[in-house]
């Protein structure tokens, strides 16, 4: 039944200013509109909505992800504009820090606050 319905993204944010700037201009998405609980944003025909709070323990998990194509192309541009790829112990990640894994590739990194986010490519 959800199947044809956009799905909505929810991510927790402690400072709004800051986090607009990285989904905004770091990221690229379309900022929609905020109010005293949440600042929204647009990714295609999906929503994130950033749900603002005073403080909170980042998930160790990731909590968004978007699905790309061309991935090291990708990556390359988002490092261009000040984004910092995680490399983590074990996993066997390129320069860029793409790990190739049985279904496709990935490549980790964080928003402000320290949420997990990917970009994938299958």
């Amino acid at each position: 039944m959800l199947n044809t319905f956009p799905i909505n993204g929810f991510v927790r944010i402690s400072d709004p200013e800051r986090s607009r700037r990285f989904y905004e201009q770091t990221l690229g998405l379309a900022f929609d509109y905020e109010n005293p609980y949440v600042m929204v944003f647009r990714s295609g025909n999906n929503q994130i909505i950033a749900q603002i709070v005073k403080e909170f323990a980042p998930v160790p998990a990731t909590v968004l992800g978007w699905e790309v194509k061309d991935i090291e192309n990708v990556v390359s541009a988002l490092r261009q504009s000040g984004v910092v790829f995680e490399k983590y112990e074990g996993m066997d990640q390129d320069e860029l820090g793409i790990w190739k894994s049985p279904a496709g590739k990935v490549a980790w990194f964080k928003d402000p606050d320290g949420n997990i986010l990917s970009v994938s490519e299958h």
